[in-house]
């Protein structure tokens, strides 16, 4: 069984601060060891339920934040970016049995997570076919496109939720609660173990029913920060310009979305 995992931080277990989530700044290294033993975690599940290879997208900021040597033998770990559309998806492919998302977040606007975000912090707003877009959303959708199920995910509370809702047989474990601008969590070790008993049970029961039924068209509107940024985008090919901070991107193939992010965001 080969088993792919995309991992973010600001979904890690009491994460709190955008300081904490970037290299160099109070409280990072801290939560860079809390980002590396969730997928550690993670992956000991997945080799418990039969895993050969667990491949590790490092998907968040530079791409350079799981400490290598403290993964087990048998990941792959795929660091930085290569600038491709797929983003924090890259490396996936159809021959991969299952998607886990590791230490996700809430989209922006969401009182789930004082980090909420998507994909860019200054994006005021993204819908997609009339439904508010996170990136467990868009990157879910990615992999349903490859006939690759989605089985785990771990976040804030809220998102595991509303990935309950999307994907019910997905198993989740919620590692943190948003509180207006402060979090809860349980300890650390605590969500550690649920995570690889989680994994374990996602990766044995049957999980190939985790996918998404994708719509026959994508409607996208991206609402950014300033005017200025939404008439540069609007250029983008077969994008419109809907309102002054409005952009409208349409196609029948969800990978021109992926474009569209890659180059108008």
């Amino acid at each position: 069984m080969k088993i792919y995992i995309s991992a973010d931080i600001e979904g890690v277990n009491g994460i709190t601060a955008w300081e904490e989530t970037s290299l160099g700044k109070d409280g990072y290294a801290y939560f860079q060891r809390q980002m590396t033993e969730e997928v550690r975690r993670a992956a000991i599940g997945a080799r418990r339920a039969g895993a050969d290879l667990v491949f590790v997208k490092d998907a968040h900021d530079e791409g350079r934040n799981i400490i290598p040597s403290e993964l087990p033998e048998y990941t792959v770990l795929h660091r930085g970016w290569e600038g491709s559309p797929e983003m924090m998806m890259e490396g996936l492919s159809p021959d991969f049995d299952a998607v886990l998302f590791i230490g996700y977040h809430s989209g922006m606007l969401s009182s789930g997570n004082p980090l909420a975000h998507t994909l860019d912090p200054n994006i005021q707003r993204i819908t997609l076919n009339g439904e508010k877009a996170t990136e467990f959303l868009i990157n879910a959708l990615y992999a349903s496109s490859l006939n690759v199920p989605v089985a785990f995910l771990s976040g804030d509370e809220k998102l595991t939720q509303e990935a309950k809702r999307l994907i019910p047989g997905i198993e989740t474990v919620a590692t943190v609660s948003g509180a207006h601008g402060a979090t809860v969590s349980r300890h650390p070790s605590l969500t550690n173990q649920e995570m690889e008993e989680a994994v374990y049970k996602a990766l044995k029961k049957d999980f190939r029913k985790n996918i998404i039924p994708l719509p026959e068209r994508y409607v996208l509107e991206v609402e950014y920060r300033t005017h200025k940024e939404a008439y540069s985008a609007s250029f983008f090919p077969k994008a419109e310009l809907v309102r002054e901070n409005v952009v409208r991107f349409e196609s029948e193939n969800f990978y021109d979305v992926l474009v569209f992010f890659k180059f108008a965001l």
